[in-house]
């Protein structure tokens, strides 16, 4: 299924709605459907972290596709992407949110211990709750999610693709789409980049956060613009 990653980010995005991601560790495997992504096209999308080209943060990205980009944000938690399109073309799907299917106690354990649990709802509701649920860290970046009895397993949906979809990857039905949360400037916008993608009336899907606007350069403490962004 390496074929699966080789494609438009787009079409990987909106494939990978309804996928099913097994991570493996000491303490038990998680299992996850994915619910909730957001798309970054590289050089071509100024909300993207390659967008000026590659660092030491980013290398990854430049990789072949299939494989994790995990990054800090803000120093304070993990994001989980998924690379996809050719070698060194840099696109990749960050993983917003999903329903823990499999191994949940575990996953209640993991966030219990870095935060608070409401519900089962919440245990991989957003980004940063969704790799400490799954035990993904900044160890993980590179990791292959299509190794055969490797650490990470990733499963399209059942069915995939269906005879109504093309290569370009129409997705499930009930996808809806909008605009990337907390990505700040042109980037941002939704009439340019509609690019969060997920399942409709799916209660996992992380509640819509613009970015904090920037903060005036005549202010007595003036700090940078921040966003989540791939």
């Amino acid at each position: 299924m390496r074929e699966f990653f080789d494609r438009s980010v787009l079409a990987v995005a909106r494939d990978l709605l309804g996928a099913q991601l097994t991570v493996r560790g000491p303490g038990g495997a998680v299992t996850v459907r994915l619910t909730e992504v957001e798309a970054y096209d590289g050089e071509f999308d100024p909300g993207s972290h390659a967008y000026r080209g590659r660092t030491a943060r980013n290398a990854t990205m430049f990789g072949p596709g299939g494989h994790l980009y995990v990054y800090r944000h803000l120093g304070l938690h993990h994001c989980a992407n998924i690379v996809c399109g050719p070698e060194g073309r840099p696109s990749g799907v960050l993983l917003r949110a999903a329903e823990v299917t499999g191994g949940v106690e575990l996953a209640r354990e993991r966030r219990a211990a870095s935060g608070v649990v409401r519900t089962d709802r919440d245990l991989a509701r957003g980004p940063a709750r969704l790799t400490v649920a799954l035990g993904i860290d900044r160890s993980d970046d590179g990791a292959d999610v299509m190794e055969p009895e490797g650490r990470m397993t990733l499963e399209p949906r059942p069915g995939w693709p269906s005879p109504e979809e093309t290569t370009q990857g129409h997705g499930p039905v009930g996808v809806r789409t909008g605009p990337r949360v907390g990505v700040s400037g042109e980037g941002g916008r939704a009439d340019l980049f509609p690019w969060r993608f997920w399942l409709a009336g799916e209660p996992t899907v992380s509640d819509y956060r613009p970015a904090a606007p920037r903060r005036s350069r005549t202010a007595a403490t003036p700090a940078p613009g921040r966003k989540r962004t791939t």
